[in-house]
């Protein structure tokens, strides 16, 4: 017989509690296998493809594309036995067993698969017979029936006050209402004849009488008509960020630098690179460059890349550096990380950083890799944008923005000449960074960036 089984939206990441249903890819009556994708979804992080758990038959869809659909709800109903034979259906209450003989011979097959085994074994030929009760009262004879008397006339209702037609003139219009609202249309100089009654029979009430006197809205300006707006749900990756954003700007105290550099030689140092063997095919950008230096420098200030347990109160410092790059994506703000960052050379940074904007782009970044930060670098600098006051990414104590690459007059030598300047901006959680602590660590990424040399000596 078929075999029902409902697979429910699963926890896709530590601590999610719900999921949107973005494309079915299946339908009922489809056959499906075990790990073929049947569905995808966007959570709190990012879109996931959920295969299916086992082989069978969708029998139905539990939740709508668009839907947000919280986690251990069942999204979708897979018969895993569509194959299965009907099991023979259960002996009818009160009916006794029959002999075998007169269904058939033990050992052979009886209607609906079963095997005769036991004498007596099926129905039983003829009506089985109900026993009397032992209970059953004595017939007694009959005695005359006596009748009721009847019962006592029920109070008079008060009769509905009388709905009051005017006398008009022969073929003329008579509005039905009551004295009350007749009088209240009187005294505010409405026509009963020229309302419509919204009363059982069209009566005229005074909620009508009311309405007819009361003034019309005004028109909603045309910058306000539903044809010029658009409303779209907050939901998925605009929620999660925007909460997210909300508790870090009003939980941790932050405080913003700001720092111009001339990255001339850093701009040198990468035409000169792109030539070399190992870098062709590599899109080796300046944000690989930053990256570089952002894992350099948090190895002299270590308090930037340690995290604020609110809980334990303590500060959690830490020996790696999973690096955090804000990307913006056609469904909002995701930040994926590059793990283990300051493990990687400036060639394995470029190519990471690569891979991780084309996912993120395509909206295929894994859950895992959107959690455990440590520190994020946000590139405004590929709007055009020269600088900003970014937000701490929750559980991280250090932001970088990096702002766009400009030629600008700067000062060499007692000269005025034009240079590659960028402006840069750190935030930072005041509780664990001081401000010594983050104008070092600023001052330490504009100095690889202006000098690429500097990284020997660290």
């Amino acid at each position: 017989m078929p075999q029902y089984k409902q697979f429910a939206m699963p926890d896709t990441a530590e601590g999610l509690t719900e999921a949107e249903i973005l494309t079915w890819h299946v339908k009922p009556g489809d056959a499906v296998k075990v790990n073929q994708i049947i569905v995808e979804i966007e959570t709190a992080k990012a879109a996931v493809e959920l295969p299916c758990p086992w082989d069978g038959v969708v029998t139905e869809l539990l939740a709508e594309v668009g839907q947000t659909v919280e986690v251990g709800v069942p999204i979708i109903t897979i018969d895993v036995d569509p194959s299965g034979a009907a099991p023979a259906p259960a002996p009818v209450a009160g009916s006794a067993p029959a002999s075998a003989g007169s269904n058939g011979k033990i050992g052979e097959e009886m209607p609906g698969g079963r095997i005769a085994t036991l004498v007596g074994y099926g129905p039983r030929a003829g009506s089985a017979k109900r026993r009397p009760r032992k209970d059953a009262p004595v017939p007694v004879a009959a005695t005359p029936a006596v009748t009721p008397p009847p019962p006592p006339p029920a109070a008079p209702k008060p009769a509905p006050a009388p709905v009051v037609a005017e006398p008009v003139a022969p073929g003329g219009y008579v509005p039905l209402a009551k004295p009350p609202v007749r009088k209240l249309a009187k005294d505010l100089g409405v026509d009963l004849r020229a309302l419509a009654g919204s009363g059982p029979g069209g009566v005229i009430t005074r909620e009508d009488v009311e309405q007819a006197v009361a003034p019309a809205p005004a028109a909603p300006a045309a910058a306000d008509r539903g044809a010029r707006e658009r409303r779209v749900p907050i939901k998925g990756v605009r929620r999660a960020t925007a909460q997210a954003m909300v508790d870090s700007a009003f939980t941790a105290p932050h405080v913003t630098e700001f720092l111009a550099v001339d990255v001339t030689p850093m701009m040198e140092l990468r035409a000169r690179l792109k030539d070399r063997p190992e870098f062709r095919g590599v899109k080796l950008t300046p944000l690989a460059f930053a990256a570089k230096a952002v894992t350099l420098a948090v190895r002299r200030t270590p308090d930037v890349n340690a995290t604020w347990d609110e809980a334990a109160q303590e500060i959690v410092y830490k020996d790696y550096v999973h690096l955090g790059i804000a990307a913006a994506t056609p469904r909002g703000l995701v930040v994926p990380k590059v793990r283990d960052a300051d493990r990687m050379s400036l060639r394995e940074l470029a190519v990471a950083l690569e891979s991780l904007a084309t996912t993120a782009r395509e909206g295929k970044t894994p859950p895992a890799d959107m959690v455990n930060g440590t520190i994020t670098i946000t590139n405004v600098g590929v709007f055009g944008v020269d600088t900003g006051t970014p937000i701490i990414n929750p559980g991280e104590s250090a932001i970088l923005a990096l702002g766009a690459i400009r030629d600008m007059p700067w000062v060499v030598d007692g000269q005025v000449v034009p240079r590659k300047v960028c402006q840069l901006s750190l935030s930072f959680d005041h509780r664990v960074v001081d401000g010594q602590q983050g104008s070092q660590f600023l001052a330490d990424v504009g100095a690889l960036l202006a000098d690429p040399g500097v990284a020997m000596t660290y």
